[in-house]
């Protein structure tokens, strides 16, 4: 899982975690380093003390010894007291001759042979030429390091008179097991912490989070079409104060905004509206006045067929004004919405009622059902499947054989009413256009027709689709659902 799709507290409880584990393990690990340092200064130190201890106890019986001081005498200097200098110090002396043979030594097995017991040519060498006159050497066995430290014992007058040599072996128990004891207490010291850090976690994520959360929710609640609340967050950081006094300026420009879309919206309907409202009324006014103009002009009382003219003036005019009341329900029932009746019908019988008022022999009706019940309103169901036929009439052109066939389905939830025809179908570019209100590709009518079901399916909660090939026919699916 990428980081950048975990939530904030996630990444909280991963940040304080991650913090105590990585400082513990930085702490264990300077401790050591330490710890190894410590460890090695102190065996250097202790093996420096007990040279200097052992010199100065080495030097003593040579003062006080009654051979003479030379080197080939040192086995007889130190025959018997160099046992008890080393028992007292604990640690086995070995006493060279400066040519490197071994002369005598505290441990009793180890006997002077000069093929086996010699110092390597290069550590006398170092001895030689470095100014302290000391060497060590550091080895590792298989279980321990030891360090060999050579350096010169003299005579009263300074002069050298053998190689000591001391193996000292660095016996690090006491101190591995201080430092087993520290990085123990250390982990107990880390798991309380990185308990108290999950802790101090949850309670500090929830606290940030919870005004994020809460501009969060805010955010996707806000809608342009309705009047959204501010935020009113308390006791703040800094940078929560100032997201929230950013989001309730938004929402007070948003609502500014839509305000005044909706009032450009609302002039612009009216416009196009009265525009096209007076674009149909002036349709029937030009007959009408034409006719009132030439009546006019040959009106003749005396003419004996003066009543049939007055008769054909008459209906004229009765026929224009019949065509502006057309125009004014129309547009009268496209602004109504309709009312949410609920009825309980059989829509089979809704839907073969409402084909009755067509005297088309090309229009079929066909349901699987002889009864499916939904919950609708009656007169809204019949404008739905009238305005459906109404169009694909008018959509069947000249020289084929028309046919037109509906279609009721039952489903589990929903009804579903399919209007069928065989006609022009619907061209690419009018697609995303056929439910504008006054859009037509008809030279009569005003458009309102499919813009009138898609408002009346819709406030029922209900979609209209349509399939269309060009000059194959077009489908048209309605679906209610059934409560």
């Amino acid at each position: 899982m990428k980081l950048k799709k975990l939530s904030l507290r996630t990444r909280i409880f991963i940040a304080m975690i991650l913090l105590v584990l990585l400082s513990s393990i930085l702490i264990g690990v300077v401790v050591i380093y330490q710890y190894n340092e410590e460890t090695q200064d102190y065996h250097r130190e202790r093996l420096i003390r007990k040279e200097k201890a052992i010199i100065t106890s080495l030097d003593y019986v040579i003062k006080q010894t009654s051979f003479e001081v030379i080197t080939e005498k040192v086995p007889l200097i130190f025959k018997s007291k160099i046992y008890e200098v080393a028992e007292v110090h604990n640690i086995q002396i070995n006493l060279y001759d400066l040519e490197g043979s071994l002369l005598i030594s505290s441990k009793s097995d180890l006997k002077p042979e000069v093929a086996t017991k010699c110092i390597d040519a290069e550590i006398l060498n170092n001895l030689l030429n470095t100014a302290e006159h000391r060497v060590v050497i550091k080895r590792d066995d298989e279980d321990a390091t030891y360090r060999s430290s050579y350096n010169y014992i003299t005579d009263a007058k300074f002069k050298p008179l053998a190689i000591l040599n001391l193996p000292y072996l660095e016996n690090d128990d006491f101190l591995s097991k201080e430092l087993d004891e520290f990085l123990r207490r250390l982990a107990y010291t880390s798991l309380l912490v990185m308990l108290a850090a999950v802790t101090l976690a949850f309670f500090l994520s929830k606290y940030i989070t919870k005004s994020l959360k809460t501009i969060s929710d805010k955010m996707q609640a806000t809608r342009l079409e309705k009047r959204n609340s501010k935020i009113d967050v308390t006791d703040n950081s800094e940078e929560i104060t100032a997201l929230v006094t950013s989001y309730n300026n938004m929402i007070d420009e948003l609502e500014e905004s839509a305000v005044k879309l909706a009032t450009s919206e609302r002039e612009q309907a009216w416009r196009e509206m009265a525009k096209q409202v007076a674009h149909e009324i002036k349709n029937p006014l030009t007959p009408m006045r034409l006719s009132v103009q030439s009546f006019q002009r040959k009106f003749d009382p005396k003419d004996e067929n003066i009543f049939q003219k007055v008769e054909e003036y008459s209906n004229t005019l009765i026929q224009q004004i019949d065509t502006m009341s057309s125009i004014a329900s129309a547009f009268s029932n496209f602004a109504k919405m309709p009312a949410q009746k609920k009825e309980t019908l059989n829509v089979v019988k809704i839907v073969d009622l409402a084909l009755d008022i067509f005297s088309e022999d090309y229009i079929t009706f066909q349901s699987e059902k002889d009864e499916i019940i939904a919950t609708l309103d009656r007169t809204q169901l019949i404008r739905v499947v009238t305005n459906l036929i109404k169009n694909s009439i008018q959509a069947m052109p000249d020289g084929i054989s028309p046919q037109i066939i509906v279609t009721v389905i039952d489903e589990e939830k929903i009804v579903k009413i399919m209007v069928s025809d065989n006609g022009i179908g619907i061209s690419e570019e009018n697609k995303l256009k056929i439910f504008e209100p006054k859009f037509t590709t008809k030279s009569s009518g005003m458009g309102l027709g499919l813009a009138m079901v898609k408002n009346i399916v819709e406030t029922y909660k209900g979609t209209i689709t349509f399939v269309t090939q060009k000059n194959e026919g077009t489908t048209f699916t309605v679906t209610f659902p059934k409560n």
